[in-house]
Formats: structure tokens, C-alpha cells, sequence
């Protein structure tokens, strides 16, 4: 165990960048509370770098997506694995602390099980697998081999405390992210766009596969709204990577396309936006922070939806509509993800403020008990690891 005179050891693990940007604010949150100094180790990004983090190797050589890209990264993974484990073994930390990314993180926490030498260190996930959507059975699978369980979502808990998990509800880190801070009037400003213009922003998804799926649907959704608003202003803020692949595309539309990149332009675009339509994802929750109504579509391949329609067990798929359990916000899903159905559920939002109204107190409502108004997810999430630690942890 590391010396308590020289203050706590933890080593967190995140596979992804949205999890290094939960593991960043949790490490400031840790030091914020703290009464001991805390050395950190383990695995992350820029976002815990800044924080002090001494990471083993690059976040990227964990940040990979599908069957088919995995394969041939299988070697090195188990490689890494294999690292992680070791340094474990040898730093014997205060905690480990794992940062969703379950496909490594659950194999680390199940071989620190099993090894006499770590079974006792105490490991603390955040993120629960989303039982209640797919795959029940993960839930007493996992009280094997974790310790506690942050949950994101209200409804969580009970899934994993019944199969014998302490499990806390710390609230949904979309509240952390200044997503309802933008300034709308200087958005506009800056992009020379009147106050009474309307501003529709489009959100085809961050993935290459989502926004080539999504961008022609948009197009015919466009000319159809043109005709119903003149003057309409199209914002679309993009991720890096396929920024000049959008840019590429919309280039021909029939309305210009504002594209912009990073995330304080884009939550100053939300603030100055009429309507939004989104692809399916974190951003209807970012968008519900801005108080700004929308309307949320998906399109998947055909085989990947006719899977999904076997295993996926829940009614919505924007967060709102799963916490309030109503369809508070529109959802046109594959077949449904139509251009004529698009555009008018849209103009609904745009001409009728009893529709926006309903919307936005919906927003509030969901956001209410996703935990705004109290303390933040990161040091909930902070208290709790300390007080594991502090409580002498033995499994």
C-alpha cells in the first residue's frame, strides 16, 4: 500500500477521450477534497495529463471501435493489458479507479481479482454498463469483480445494488460541460446574423459511418424547410476529424452551411439557435442544457438495426425522453428518418410555442433529476472513492 505519510496513490484507467475528460474533472475534484496529497498513475489523455496523471502509454492505442478494427490491434491490447496488470501489481495503489471504455477495463478489473497480490486493492468504476437497455445478466457479472459503481443515470442503481453492487448515483457529466453557458448574441455577432433571422443547427453525429448516413437525409430536409423559411441560417458544428469531409459535402446545398469546430462555438451556436436537429447521442443532452428544442433522428446500417432490434430493451433513445419515460422529444428512428417527417416536426418547434414550451420544460424536468442544481457529478464521484479508501477497504 503506498505510504500515507506521503499522501494517497490512485491509478485510474480511460480508454477514450470522453472519458478522459470525466477522468480530468474527477482528479481536480480528488484534489479539491483531499486532505493528503494524491499521486496519480495509470492510463489517459491530455485532460488527466493536465491534471498530473503519469499515463503508461497514449489513450489512442486504447480508443478503438468495432469487431473489425480491434482484430488486428488484438496483440498489442493484450500487451498493454498485460502492463496495466503488472504496474498494479507492483505500485499496489489505494484504489484503481476505471473510467467506462468496458472492453479493457472489465478484463483489468477481472485479472486484479483473481491475482492474490491486488484482490484487495478496491476498484471503482464509472459509467454503468447500460444494463437496463441490453444484456441484464452484465449486472451480476460485474458484482463480480467491482467494488463500486458511479452511475450516470437515477434509474441505475437498483440494477446492480440487487445483485449486490454499492452503487451511487452521482449525476450526468453533460452538466459539467457549460453546455447551457453559451452566448448567443455574440454568436450571431460574430456571424453577422440578425436577431429575428431563424438559426436551424444541424448535428449529423461525430462518427464518419452516422453523418454519411445522415448528411442526405438533412439535404432533403433543407430544401423542404427553405420553402417554409426564408432567410433560414444552417449552423453545423463539426468534429475535427471530419470537419473538411462535411464541409466538402454541404458545399453544394441549396442554403449555405455555417460549419464550426470546438465546443464554445458550438455551445454559443445552441444559445443563438431557433431549432436543432440531432442525431441520436450526448448532444440531445447538451442541447436540453441549452434549453434549446429539437428534434432527434438516427439511421443505422440495415443489419446493425435489424441486431439492435433483438437486444435493445427500451422504448427511447434520447436521455430526456428515458428519464422523463415519455416522448417528450421527437425521435424519427430508420425507417422513420424521413425528409417530409423531419421537416415538419421542425417547423412544429419553430411556429408553435406551446410545442417549444412543453419541450423546454421537459428539458428542465429531465435535467432535474439527471442532478442539476446540486453538487457536481465529479465530486460526488470524488467523495465517494474517498471514502471507500478512507474506510479501510477489504473484499
Amino acid at each position: 500500500m503506498a505510504d500515507s505519510a506521503s499522501g494517497r496513490r490512485f491509478f485510474l484507467v480511460a480508454g477514450e477521450p470522453s472519458g478522459d475528460a470525466l477522468g480530468g474533472r474527477l482528479m481536480a475534484a480528488l484534489d479539491a477534497l483531499s486532505v493528503e496529497k494524491i499521486h496519480y498513475t495509470g492510463i489517459g489523455g491530455k485532460a488527466m495529463a493536465a491534471q498530473d496523471l503519469e499515463s503508461l502509454f497514449p489513450i489512442d492505442e486504447l480508443s478503438i471501435m468495432g469487431l473489425f478494427e480491434v482484430l488486428p490491434s488484438l496483440p498489442r491490447l493484450i500487451r498493454r493489458l498485460n502492463l496495466t496488470a503488472a504496474t498494479i501489481r507492483n505500485q499496489h495503489p489505494d484504489a484503481v479507479i476505471t473510467i467506462d471504455a468496458p472492453g479493457f477495463n472489465f478484463r483489468l478489473a477481472r485479472r486484479l481479482k483473481k491475482n492474490p497480490r491486488t484482490k484487495d486493492i478496491p476498484i471503482i468504476h464509472l459509467v454503468a454498463p447500460s444494463v437496463w437497455a441490453w444484456r441484464p445478466g452484465r449486472a451480476k457479472e460485474v458484482a463480480g469483480f467491482l467494488d463500486h459503481l458511479l452511475a450516470l443515470l437515477p434509474f441505475e442503481p437498483p440494477y446492480f445494488e440487487s445483485q449486490g453492487l454499492a452503487t451511487t448515483f452521482i449525476g450526468h457529466p453533460v452538466l459539467e460541460s457549460g453546455a447551457g453557458e453559451g452566448d448567443g448574441a455574440a454568436f450571431r455577432a460574430r456571424h453577422a446574423i440578425a436577431p429575428d433571422i431563424p438559426i436551424l443547427i444541424l448535428l449529423p453525429g461525430s462518427r464518419a459511418g452516422e453523418v454519411g448516413r445522415l448528411l442526405p437525409v438533412f439535404k432533403e430536409t433543407l430544401d423542404l424547410l427553405q420553402k417554409e423559411m426564408p432567410g433560414l441560417h444552417v449552423v453545423l458544428p463539426c468534429v475535427p476529424a471530419l470537419a473538411e469531409t462535411i464541409e466538402a459535402e454541404t458545399a453544394n446545398w441549396s442554403l449555405p452551411v455555417t460549419c464550426l469546430s470546438g465546443e464554445a462555438e458550438k455551445f454559443d451556436a445552441f444559445a443563438a439557435g431557433t431549432v436543432a436537429l440531432a442525431a441520436s447521442g450526448t448532444v440531445t443532452t447538451e442541447l436540453a442544457m441549452a434549453g434549446l428544442p429539437m428534434v432527434v433522428t438516427y439511421k443505422m446500417n440495415p443489419f446493425t438495426a435489424l441486431l439492435a432490434r433483438h437486444l435493445v430493451k427500451v422504448p427511447y433513445v434520447t436521455l430526456v425522453n428515458l428519464v422523463l419515460e415519455k416522448a417528450a422529444i421527437p425521435e424519427f428512428l430508420q425507417g422513420d428518418c424521413q425528409p417530409d417527417r423531419l421537416a415538419g416536426a421542425l417547423m412544429e418547434l419553430v411556429v408553435n410555442a406551446k410545442s417549444r414550451a412543453a419541450q423546454i420544460g421537459a428539458f428542465s424536468q429531465a435535467l432535474d433529476r439527471l442532478g442539476q442544481g446540486g453538487e457536481t457529478p465529479s465530486r460526488k464521484a470524488a467523495r465517494v472513492i474517498l471514502d471507500v479508501v478512507a474506510s479501510g477497504f477489504k473484499r
